[in-house]
């Protein structure tokens, strides 16, 4: 038969307790333990929420602005969607693709001082994904193994609540910037409709024992951000929702802002930068609304072009044509863009 030890005596002569000094070592880890459980229990709750909700936060990371271009074109944007919010009313910027809709979200939400939560809307979006829902199952099992052959099971069950961005907002305060909205459904997007009207969130997925009902905080803002209808995979919202929101149209912003963003964005020197933004406008007047080319475009052929040397390519241009691409219907519509490019880099 096999000894296995069951401690971790010692023999030959070496000391079979701990001695005296490593008593006492082990004795003050446990006092100081106990004093922080001690501490812990005597907190105020809030404070102890405090880092739970940090956790939480955490997982909605929200995108950070870097070279954010403050010009008055900016600046008037800026100050209408602060105004409205800070009258109480939810703001929502509607503009063609990437003429900057969300980074001017972003910076007015930073800038209100309070923490801000974020959720980007697709077509899978639902209700679940914008209040919570029990996330996580917990499972404890107890096994009787002391009697032979009796086999003793018991199983709890605990369902963890887990609030999701809009939950976190109206309850604590925070600034929800809902990027794509108009990309969700309409049905997902019901649940909006009380938290504008009444001030209450409810949360049809949580039991009936607990609380379902949440009172919007005072703090609470929301920040919307949509394409315009003429783009693909746009869903029109409730008209009772859009009744209780501030439209606010952002159009692509003037020749020298564009100029600066470019610049910011990239490093690429002035003249070049004001070479990408005559290209990308003179192609946004020939195009139909859903196919101009906005300030992001330019940004990419400016990142390109630095990047060029690198890679030995010689025909700049065709960065135009790449980036263009993404939106063509077949090998012929490619063509009559392509020439359109080559007919506005030779004017």
């Amino acid at each position: 038969m096999k000894y296995s030890s069951t401690h971790k005596r010692k023999v030959r002569g070496e000391l079979v307790h701990d001695d005296i000094s490593k008593k006492n070592i082990e004795l003050k880890r446990k006092s100081e333990d106990t004093k922080k459980q001690e501490e812990l229990k005597r907190k105020n709750p809030e404070e102890i929420e405090e880092v739970t909700r940090k956790e939480v936060e955490s997982v909605y990371l929200t995108p950070k602005i870097e070279n954010f271009v403050e010009t008055k074109s900016v600046k008037n944007i800026e100050n209408r969607v602060k105004l409205w919010l800070n009258t109480g009313y939810p703001v929502h910027i509607i503009g063609p693709t990437g003429c900057g809709k969300t980074t001017v979200a972003m910076h007015v939400a930073k800038e209100l001082g309070h923490p801000v939560v974020w959720i980007n809307g697709d077509e899978q979006i639902t209700t679940t994904d914008l209040i919570g829902g029990y996330s996580q199952v917990e499972t404890e099992s107890l096994r009787d193994k002391y009697i032979h052959n009796v086999f003793k099971s018991k199983d709890i069950v605990k369902a963890n609540w887990v609030d999701n961005p809009l939950t976190l907002a109206c309850r604590y305060g925070y600034t929800l910037v809902y990027n794509e909205f108009s990309r969700t459904r309409a049905d997902a997007n019901n649940i909006l409709l009380s938290v504008l009207a009444e001030g209450i969130l409810e949360l049809p997925t949580k039991s009936v024992d607990e609380d379902r009902y949440v009172k919007v905080h005072p703090n609470f803002n929301l920040i919307l951000t949509s394409n315009s209808v003429e783009y693909a995979g746009v869903h029109r919202p409730q008209d009772a929702l859009l009744d209780r929101t501030i439209g606010i149209y952002m159009d692509f912003y003037d020749f020298n802002t564009e100029v600066k963003i470019i610049k910011a964005h990239t490093g690429i020197s002035h003249y070049e930068a004001r070479d990408i933004v005559k290209v990308v406008r003179a192609l946004r007047e020939k195009l139909p609304e859903a196919q101009k080319p906005g300030t992001r475009a330019g940004i990419m052929v400016a990142r390109g072009i630095m990047a060029s040397d690198k890679h030995d390519i010689e025909d700049k241009n065709q960065f135009y044509i790449d980036i263009l691409a993404t939106k063509v219907k077949n090998p012929t519509d490619l063509h009559e863009k392509q020439k359109l490019i080559n007919e506005i880099l030779k004017s």
